[in-house]
């Protein structure tokens, strides 16, 4: 299964400390009038390390059953391996169509390439769900190298990945190394580098400004493959500002905030992260009012 497009990773609304299912739903019901790929749950803006086990799964039934029909893929990857293969499996069940998989690294001394390769292989051989890589260095402390991907996309079980990184040397290196490798999706982790990476051969994004913007980064994607290059140029522009309020500079906070102001429900982060501050919130306020994001408000 070959995964393009635009895939916003979806972040998990709290009420009262608790995962908010309606929520969910209603978030899901907008992004559908969208025409984004599909979605990803639990990923680092689900605020995954935060979930047990019951409440990663119950994300996974509501994602799907709101999905419209959409690919859903989830993240499941865990310290351990047997957990790892577990959470898969648990996921499969309730209609996940792939796995986003993090290698483990809290032991990240002992994280080499052979441990590293080990677990992604011993996960896919196992896995009901195509796997799929997920790079994010910023995070796990752990570079995937270019030549350990390109290895692993040769298992059959291994459908892809999603970089993060920010690398764009190493990004074009992976999509080099694995070009003769058919339905392996190498997917921008992030909106400040999207068309980059379309240029060098990606097949798409999965992005946490998708939660704000998401017709715009499909904007982005659908003006690139019609070859109107300085559309795709300035929209890439347009999206590098709100990119950075909702990733580098202020995190799952800014990107719930932000979610806030754009009417879906973002609410609060699961402690101990905390809400993004009032005065920030405001200059957040501002960068959505560019995109005319924020309701009732155009401050272009």
């Amino acid at each position: 299964m070959r995964i393009g497009g635009v895939l916003p990773p979806l972040a998990t609304p709290f009420e009262g400390g608790e995962v908010s299912h309606e929520r969910l739903r209603q978030n899901l019901a907008a992004y559908n009038r969208q025409p984004l790929e599909g979605y990803v749950v639990l990923g680092s803006n689900g605020e995954f390390p935060f979930l047990s086990f019951d409440e990663k799964v119950a994300c996974c039934r509501t994602v799907v059953a709101g999905a419209a029909g959409r690919p859903v893929l989830a993240g499941t990857g865990c310290e351990s391996t047997r957990e790892t293969i577990e959470l898969t499996l648990a996921v499969a069940r309730v209609g996940v169509c792939g796995a986003l998989v993090l290698h483990p690294s809290y032991y990240k001394g002992s994280m080499d390439e052979r441990a590293l390769g080990r677990f992604y292989r011993d996960v896919a051989d196992a896995s009901p769900l195509p796997v799929y890589l997920y790079n994010v260095p910023q995070y796990s402390g752990i570079n995937l190298r270019p030549s350990l991907v390109a290895d692993l996309a040769r298992h059959p079980g291994i459908a892809g990945i999603k970089d993060s990184s920010g690398n764009i040397t190493e990004l074009a290196e992976i999509i080099h190394l694995t070009r003769d490798i058919e339905d392996f999706s190498v997917l921008a982790g992030s909106g400040g580098f999207l068309l980059a990476a379309l240029a060098l051969g990606a097949a798409g994004g999965i992005m946490a400004v998708a939660n704000v913007a998401p017709r715009h980064c499909c904007d982005i994607v659908d003006a690139f493959k019609e070859g109107r290059w300085e559309d795709a140029r300035l929209l890439q522009g347009e999206l590098i500002p709100l990119n950075r309020s909702v990733t580098a500079r202020w995190g799952v906070p800014g990107l719930k905030a932000a979610m806030d102001l754009a009417g879906y429900y973002g609410g609060p982060p699961r402690a101990p992260l905390q809400p993004l501050d009032p005065s920030h919130r405001e200059e957040l306020r501002s960068i959505l009012g560019r995109f005319c994001l924020v309701p009732g408000e155009d401050t272009r």
